[in-house]
């Protein structure tokens, strides 16, 4: 989920994969493992995420599925998962808009 965040919130911004990277100081190929939940980001990848969108960092590690691993599910976790799924579904419906357009 959280790799799939990073990509929307790319693909919000109207940039292209290598046009991030660049801004990011990481290569190509690492964002694209990164969106496509190969690799999990950096704290320090994410924090230059947050900085170049002018973001809080927590709200981009809110889609970090393994945030809480290892605690006990309980209504927080699920509220927190339904609403992330909503908000990237949301986000891919600006996404289809755009391709459209």
């Amino acid at each position: 989920m959280l790799g799939e965040a990073l990509r929307l919130i790319r693909v919000f911004h109207d940039l292209k994969q290598n046009e991030l990277a660049e801004r990011l100081d990481i290569s190509q190929s690492h964002l694209s493992d990164i969106e496509r939940c190969r690799k999990v980001p950096s704290h320090e990848i994410v924090a230059r995420y947050a900085e170049e969108f002018d973001l809080p960092v927590s709200s981009i590690w809110f889609f970090d599925e393994k945030l809480t691993e290892g605690t006990t599910p309980g209504a927080i976790e699920k509220a927190r998962g339904v609403v992330a799924d909503k908000i990237l579904d949301f986000l891919r419906m600006i996404e289809r808009k755009r391709a459209s357009s």
